[in-house]
């Protein structure tokens, strides 16, 4: 299965979820509930994995841990928040240190989940799902 594929599996997920569950809820609980949902749909989901770092050379083993990684190919952040700091978002950019190509970052504490969701492609800039990235509307 491609990236994309597990994306679109990802984001139907934490729509049904959010539509379920709606915001409030920790997100450990989120975590744990979108693990489930992708594993209903046969998507192998890995939480909390320990991901190195490289520093000056040496590598630092647990330099961080990861929210899903989907399929080994696909890094999702997910948060509960009710204001986003810049900060946020730049957490998926850990993208390069676990040598994933694509992240997508849900903030579960929206009215509207599709507000919630960015994607990010490693090495490429942040596009807002739902937005063409070309900017046309």
């Amino acid at each position: 299965m491609t990236g994309n594929a597990i994306a679109q599996q990802i984001v139907d997920s934490a729509f049904h979820i959010h539509t379920t569950l709606g915001p409030g809820l920790l997100e450990s609980g989120y975590d744990a509930v979108l693990a489930y949902e992708l594993s209903r749909r046969g998507l192998l989901t890995a939480r909390q994995q320990p991901v190195p770092v490289v520093y000056e050379g040496v590598r630092i083993e647990a330099g961080f841990r990861a929210d899903p990684i989907v399929e080994d190919k696909v890094i999702v952040e997910i948060e509960s928040v009710e204001v986003l700091a810049p900060i946020h978002k730049k957490q998926l950019l850990n993208l390069r240190l676990a040598d994933k190509r694509l992240g997508l970052f849900i903030n579960f504490h929206v009215v509207l989940i599709k507000d919630g969701i960015t994607r990010i492609v490693n090495g490429l800039e942040e596009e807002t799902l739902g937005k063409p990235q070309d900017g046309t509307v």
